[in-house]
């Protein structure tokens, strides 16, 4: 995969996290490339499902 021009794959606890909450979703699917690199990488310290949770229903009111 080509980092600067390809979205990047999703993580499986972030995929799994968006998939339960559908407005979050929707606006990661509006996200620039760039965006969602930057959006992963916060998500690298995060160690639990509700921690991820947490931070994926945040990413909604932003």
């Amino acid at each position: 995969m080509n980092m600067f021009t390809e979205p990047p794959e999703i993580p499986l606890g972030l995929g799994m996290s968006l998939i339960k909450h559908p407005p979050a979703m929707e606006k990661y699917t509006h996200l620039t490339a760039g965006q969602k690199r930057a959006m992963i990488a916060r998500t690298h310290s995060i160690v639990s499902t509700s921690e991820m949770d947490a931070f994926v229903q945040s990413f909604i009111i932003e």
